[in-house]
């Protein structure tokens, strides 16, 4: 078949984007452990390798992976999980939907083999079975409790203590006892459950997530003497960690990013508002003078 200049150089950049994600899939697959995840990475590989074959008969070249890609979604997937990894470098695909159209028009195949490879794709990698996304819930649950939790309790002693090293230690004593105390009903909860999760790994990321709160919150406390600004930036943190933790879960379990975000926050923001004028009115009735 005789194709464009433009048409066949649209067919390139697809034969480049199938095998660098050839070469993701089969280092990936060589890395985890889990036999079943390593045999559903390596399918994905050769069907990717499959697909950069078919384009390749049509545009009777070679094309070379980008390297840069590559080693940046491995060392994504090495860093937060593989499924994680995956499902983000796919999004990355919507992008080129329209360079396939046009391709489509042209090469009527094109585009049915796109769709079945896409839907192939999408099918295997939600069999991917991941111990940090089994245990997703727990971690929301430490992430939940200790920014709603620590933020109320945070903006409360602000007012009422107006001392940054009382705040600090009040924040620090509240919030190891809550982690602990988390970790040990979330262990029991899950012990009680019909589940594959193991109770004392979800104790543990539920504790884990709740302690990394609490430092990260109580941290601007011990750095600066202004507890007003201390409490801006504790809050401001607590957005920037619900959006980056609400961000993984969305890519990761493809669910809608701004619903989740926004509840979490508002439910965060919301109670330390609160807290912080029943502060103000505890400390009057108290008349509490620090």
């Amino acid at each position: 078949m005789q194709i464009s200049a433009d048409i066949r150089k649209k067919i390139i950049v697809f034969q480049q984007t199938e095998i660098t994600e050839y070469h993701i899939y089969k280092r990936l697959a060589q890395r985890v452990k889990s036999e079943e995840n390593a045999k559903i990475l390596d399918q994905i590989a050769e069907d990717e390798l499959r697909h950069y074959n078919g384009w390749k008969s049509y545009t009777h070249a070679d094309a070379q992976p980008r390297w840069l890609s590559v080693w940046f979604y491995y060392l994504i997937s090495v860093a937060f999980g593989f499924t994680f990894g995956v499902k983000l470098m796919e999004q990355g695909e919507a992008s080129a939907q329209k360079n396939y159209e046009a391709v489509s028009a042209v090469i009527p195949e094109a585009a049915k083999y796109q769709r079945e490879e896409n839907a192939h794709e999408d099918k295997l990698i939600n069999m991917l079975d991941e111990e940090r996304l089994r245990y997703a819930g727990s971690v929301v649950l430490g992430l939940n409790d200790a920014l709603v939790e620590l933020t109320g309790a945070l903006a409360g002693l602000t007012l009422a203590l107006q001392d940054v090293k009382l705040i600090a230690l009040s924040g620090l004593i509240t919030g190891i006892a809550a982690s602990l105390s988390m970790a040990a009903s979330e262990y029991l909860s899950t012990r009680s459950e019909d589940t594959n999760k193991h109770p004392v790994r979800a104790a543990v990321y539920t504790g884990v997530a709740y302690v990394i709160t609490v430092t990260l919150l109580i941290l601007p406390y011990l750095l600066f003497e202004n507890y007003y600004m201390d409490l801006a930036i504790a809050l401001t943190t607590a957005v920037a960690i619900i959006a980056v933790f609400n961000y993984y879960i969305s890519v990761a379990k493809s669910v809608s990013f701004r619903a989740r975000f926004l509840e979490m926050a508002g439910l965060s923001l919301s109670v330390a508002a609160f807290s912080f004028v029943i502060g103000y009115f505890i400390r009057i009735w108290l008349g509490v003078n620090v």
